[in-house]
């Protein structure tokens, strides 16, 4: 089966949106829970990959091994199949610009998705990544001190390193590149295809430095954790309240109302309805 043009990509975006409202709140969740992991997972082997890399000897490499790595967490959540917030909320409100739900379906949606997310992205914080030592304390040695001093860099940087304009403008820059993984994995039907077309966008916001909401719930939770000084809980709810905000312009502004406008608009709701067997694993997650 070859690729589907953009207009199909519409139409099986808008479907998917509407069918992860119409599942119950448990389901939800649990499928939330395990993005917010994923994407923790993808947080956590750029942090062991690109430690102990002096910028003054590697320039700025570090943030390319970064990227390139982190796009685990997204493969993850699209081949595997889970929820994970900054897509649904391109999927999700353009299921509603379809007329497929409601308004308050949206809010529901991301509301526990959101929460779900934070859940799992915490649990891999706390136990699979300063609980096991594969983050160090200030105190750590060899490995351990390794990850400790990225970690510090990266939440530092993102959570008293970037004034609230600067966090909300990379937010949106983020999910906007973040989308567009997630809508180009629809064109493919093949998990090669759909790692090929993850991987660029994703390796880039990470390499730009933007911000994404469940990557820094990951990123100041781990910090914390740790004992990175400084920084508390208070930075990290008012990091995520911004990028939140930035993430959920970036996708609906910039790819739901976008492509909406340009495939969707004043067309007749004539797509096929997809079965659960033969819809690609995004679209079943």
């Amino acid at each position: 089966m070859p690729a589907r043009a953009p207009k199909e990509i519409a139409q099986v975006a808008a479907a998917t949106g509407a069918k992860k409202t119409r599942r119950t709140w448990d389901k939800v969740l649990v499928s939330a829970f395990l993005a917010g992991a994923y994407i923790a997972f993808g947080g956590l082997v750029a942090i062991v990959v690109s430690s102990g890399l002096d910028p003054e000897t590697w320039g700025t490499l570090p943030t390319l091994f970064t990227g390139a790595t982190f796009t685990l967490g997204l493969v993850l959540v699209l081949v595997a199949g889970s929820d994970l917030a900054t897509g649904n909320m391109a999927l999700v409100p353009l299921g509603a610009m379809r007329g497929k739900i409601g308004a308050g379906d949206v809010a529901k949606n991301l509301s526990l998705v959101l929460i779900g997310n934070l859940a799992g992205a915490l649990f891999v914080a706390f136990f699979l990544a300063v609980q096991t030592g594969v983050i160090g304390d200030s105190s750590a040695t060899g490995t351990g001190g390794l990850t400790y001093e990225r970690l510090a860099s990266i939440s530092e940087g993102k959570a008293l390193g970037e004034t609230a304009w600067q966090t909300f403008l990379r937010a949106v820059g983020c999910n906007w590149l973040v989308c567009l993984a997630v809508w180009m994995s629809l064109a493919a039907t093949t998990v090669s295809g759909k790692i090929l077309a993850i991987f660029f966008p994703i390796m880039a916001f990470v390499a730009m430095g933007f911000d994404h909401v469940i990557a820094n719930m990951f990123f100041l939770p781990a910090a914390i954790f740790a004992g990175v000084p400084d920084l508390g809980w208070d930075d990290a709810a008012l990091n995520w309240l911004l990028a939140g905000a930035g993430n959920l312009v970036g996708a609906v502004v910039f790819v739901s109302t976008s492509y909406w406008y340009l495939f969707l608009k004043d067309e007749p709701e004539d797509e096929p309805e997809e079965s659960e067997a033969s819809a690609p694993p995004a679209e079943r997650g």
